[in-house]
């Protein structure tokens, strides 16, 4: 029978409201770590914990790092996307929430629960369950600030990077839901079991309680970028290879180009962080489906079954985009995807590609399912990489028949933390 630890509630927030900046964090941090029961008051490590918490565990992710995990990091099967209001205006209750955080994520992504769920029956448990035995899954966490997060309530104004500029209206926009997005912080976590993605948003929320609610969220499946050579490219609800170009995590020179901020940020504690976009995209499917499929193809510029670009033999064949046909017209359309999404029409542009497909059941106003893809894009600076392509993309993309822009957002994703205690934004309250 496992030996259930001493460690309340109260006490596992009870250092860190106690203290103040960054120490309350490293309190906060602590008294995660001891409730996880992880260790005994003897200080040996007890067997589930230790074979679960197992470092060469090859389900799971290192918590810490000079970037954040999430980005490069070879994309997991599940999503779990969540944007949260700051409702304190009390600095340090912000520290100390993202200190817990930081601290609960670490336990989560060891396949640990944030703390014991059976310890005294006549109080909440500290984790709420659902993941135990589930195993850490390659589980990552990754946290934004949105623009409103630098407003006048915590004198962060003056940190508030050029880069995080409000995105502009952009074609396309004006299906947009405000309630779907924007947001002072973002939580991406992405795992290979869907209840130990939810688990970090469930938790997180519970433990922001007083200080930040959730503005909105959105659940994926079915990875719809590859970022690593190991990985296939998988296939979004139109049927096709979605992301066949995008950025991989073995091109060093691609991401040091176009993803990690570096020398060229106005503000020192963005650098080796990037700028997260998240747009929501509904997929007209029904209509889709009646498409035949040469238009299809001619939508996208790829073949359907192969992903090949039109002209080409395989999928990974650069696209020609100077071909024609025997008419002299080009065989990639001018209005095709693949055409107006390439590094080559978009000044060498890049960005790395991380979305989902998502399914929420059925559009109330038409009928229709509600059913499409969760775009997640992360670059150095939005405002010469995405807002260009997008603008491109909104004005002359033939897929722009099939799809309306629902839900967008933009988040600055500072570098990953160093060690235990470290907490994301402790440089800009510091």
């Amino acid at each position: 029978m496992r030996e259930k630890p001493v460690t309340s509630r109260r006490r596992l927030l009870g250092g860190a409201l106690a203290a103040g900046g960054a120490v309350a964090a490293g309190g906060a941090g602590f008294g995660i770590a001891q409730a996880t029961g992880s260790t005994s008051s003897s200080g040996t490590t007890k067997g589930k914990a230790a074979a679960t918490a197992d470092e060469t565990d090859p389900d799971q992710v290192s918590f810490f790092g000079a970037h954040q995990a999430g980005i490069s990091t070879p994309a997991q099967d599940r999503l779990a996307f969540a944007a949260f209001t700051i409702t304190s205006t009390d600095a340090q209750a912000v520290q100390v929430m993202l200190g817990t955080w930081a601290a609960a994520a670490e336990q989560m992504t060891k396949g640990l629960p944030i703390g014991p769920v059976d310890t005294t029956p006549s109080a909440p448990p500290i984790d709420t369950g659902e993941a135990d035995g589930l195993g850490a899954a390659n589980l990552t966490v990754t946290v934004g600030f949105g623009p409103s997060f630098f407003d006048d309530r915590f004198g962060l104004a003056t940190f508030r990077p050029a880069a995080l500029a409000d995105l502009p209206k952009l074609p396309g926009d004006g299906s947009l839901d405000p309630d779907r997005g924007g947001g002072d912080l973002c939580v991406q976590a992405c795992a290979d079991d869907p209840t130990v993605a939810f688990h970090v948003i469930r938790n997180f929320a519970r433990l922001a309680r007083g200080t930040a609610v959730m503005k909105w969220s959105q659940l994926g499946f079915g990875r719809t970028s590859s970022t690593s050579t190991e990985q296939q490219t998988e296939r979004n609800l139109m049927g096709f290879k979605d992301g066949t170009r995008n950025i991989k995590a073995q091109s060093t020179a691609d991401l040091d180009d176009y993803v990690w901020v570096g020398g060229e940020t106005d503000q020192d504690w963005m650098k080796g962080g990037s700028y997260l976009v998240a747009r929501r995209i509904s997929m007209l499917i029904e209509s889709w489906d009646t498409d035949y499929l040469t238009d299809q193809e001619n939508v996208f510029g790829r073949y359907k079954t192969s992903g090949a670009p039109l002209g080409g033999k395989n999928e990974f064949d650069p696209p020609d985009l100077a071909a024609k046909d025997g008419q002299g017209h080009p065989v990639i359309p001018l209005n095709a995807h693949i055409r107006l999404a390439a590094p080559e029409t978009n000044n060498g542009q890049k960005i790395l590609r991380r979305g989902y497909s998502y399914t929420d059941g059925i559009d109330a106003t038409t009928g229709l399912l509600d059913a499409g893809l969760f775009f997640i894009a992360y670059q150095k600076d939005p405002r010469r990489q995405f807002v260009p392509i997008q603008t491109r993309l909104g004005q002359q993309d033939n897929l722009n028949e099939y799809i309306r822009h629902t839900g967008s957002a933009l988040f600055a994703v500072p570098p990953g933390l160093a060690a235990p205690g470290d907490w994301w934004g402790r440089t800009l309250f510091a």
